[in-house]
């Protein structure tokens, strides 16, 4: 273990001093190689390394705990954290909400966001699934056309739908970012859609999307997604207009 205390520079304001001081901890992470759930050098250990206040390594520590780069876990010490987008999608989601009290600029991109990333990737996606993949999103959309006066139940079908749709291409972080928007996703969808037209609406877009996926039909499939995707860019210009 390096036990030579880091090299200090100027540092100008308290906010960049602490902005630094995570940079600094986040350096340690990466020069020892350390993996999720390695055990963490201790507070004592980065203050002496540092070479700055424990108060000051608490704070930054708690706010890459926020991150989800430490994890801190009660009587046993601090751990180099795992994979966690919790905070960027509670973040998200606060705002894009509130926009919708206003103009609803946030949300509006957070769906052009999804569109675009669902829109590029459904063809490589229809490529890499197997015969048990295409029959897994049939019951699915069948379930949502079962569901359309059953608003949770459609909605948390709609949500498996596009998760069967992307599993196929066993790209972790793709997966983790699509239950991101679709946190933020089903809230801006919840202020402003309730009816059981617009579910029974849903349900056949969905069926439109299958069949295109179904007949191999890349293209369509994007354009499909793409206006399903429009349409509640609409709802939300509507309801905030």
């Amino acid at each position: 273990m390096n036990s030579e205390k880091r090299a200090t520079k100027p540092r100008s304001g308290a906010a960049e001093r602490m902005r630094e001081l995570q940079q600094d901890i986040m350096s340690i992470i990466l020069d020892r190689g350390l993996a999720p759930g390695d055990p963490m050098p201790t507070e004592y250990e980065l203050v002496e390394e540092l070479g700055v206040g424990r108060n000051t390594v608490r704070e930054s520590l708690k706010v890459l705990q926020s991150l989800g780069i430490v994890e801190v876990r009660h009587g046993y010490g601090m751990f180099v954290g795992h994979k966690n987008l919790r905070a960027l999608a509670l973040g998200l989601e606060f705002h894009a909400r509130m926009s919708l009290q206003r103009e609803g600029h946030e949300a509006l991109d957070v769906i052009e966001v999804r569109q675009a990333l669902e829109s590029a990737l459904i063809g490589p996606a229809i490529d890499a699934m197997s015969e048990a993949d295409r029959q897994a999103l049939v019951q699915c959309v069948e379930g949502m056309e079962q569901a359309t006066h059953d608003g949770a139940k459609s909605a948390e079908l709609d949500h498996e739908f596009h998760r069967l749709l992307f599993g196929p291409l066993s790209n972790d972080l793709l997966m983790r970012l699509l239950e991101v928007f679709w946190s933020v996703y089903d809230k801006i969808r919840e202020s402003v859609e309730h009816s059981t037209p617009v579910a029974r609406h849903n349900a056949q877009v969905h069926h439109q999307i299958l069949d295109a996926v179904l007949a191999g039909e890349k293209e369509l499939a994007s354009q499909l997604l793409s206006s399903h995707f429009d349409a509640l860019r609409d709802s939300v210009r509507n309801a905030t207009s």
